[in-house]
């Protein structure tokens, strides 16, 4: 960013009053520009094309495209604009999987006003930055669930996710059309992979872990 330029920036989130709110704080950092605000991911894609802003403020959980994939394709193909999640849900896997996905910074909304400005002149600087507790974290997070999670196939997930709901075996069975014999073996397997001893265990640890997925119906 050129010295004297101002930062610009595109807010993302569903809520009228949280695109207020930060447009608000930020309008009165004298460096900051806001270009643009987006209600869902498919018009943050859109504006991101249209207007290059060299910061989005994304919320976590919006319609349209997941974050992660939003701020992939981001990356991809306007690697200049940097993002930061600016999010009320706060929860570990949002904080590993967005880290991954490569944002320059995780702020909980409710941070103080000083705080945001310095975030996004910083991120308009190229810097990435998280504190010492959200990168351990994110690492621990990373060694005890998204591994686990990883080493599942994909039979094995879809049925963690029934698990998750509570399902039994003969749900599971109607649900994705296979063999009783298969569903044991698949649940023996699942089991043995997250080193828990009960269905119901594997369900909790899902929806305790696992929000996000154990929310999607896919099966």
């Amino acid at each position: 960013m050129a010295f004297g330029k101002k930062i610009r920036l595109l807010i993302a989130d569903d809520e009228p009053v949280a695109r207020a709110g930060i447009r608000a704080i930020l309008s009165q950092a004298g460096d900051i520009e806001v270009v643009g605000e987006a209600p869902d991911g498919f018009e943050a894609q859109r504006l991101v094309e249209e207007l290059h802003p060299d910061i989005m403020t994304l919320d976590y959980q919006m319609p349209g495209p997941r974050p992660q994939d939003l701020e992939r394709w981001v990356r991809e193909n306007h690697p200049q604009t940097a993002t930061l999640v600016l999010t009320a849900h706060d929860h570990d896997s949002h904080l590993a999987v967005m880290m991954e996905a490569g944002v320059a910074g995780y702020l909980k909304k409710g941070v103080p006003e000083s705080k945001l400005v310095d975030s996004v002149r910083l991120a308009a600087l190229g810097v990435v930055h998280f504190d010492r507790e959200q990168i351990e974290t994110a690492r621990q997070w990373k060694e005890e669930v998204g591994q686990k999670w990883e080493s599942l196939s994909k039979r094995e997930r879809e049925i963690l996710k029934l698990l998750a709901i509570g399902a039994g075996n003969r749900l599971i069975v109607s649900r994705l059309s296979i063999a009783p014999k298969t569903v044991e073996g698949h649940i023996t397997r699942i089991l043995n992979k997250l080193g828990m001893s009960s269905c119901l265990q594997a369900g909790m640890w899902m929806v305790a872990h696992l929000p996000d997925e154990a929310a999607k119906n896919d099966w």
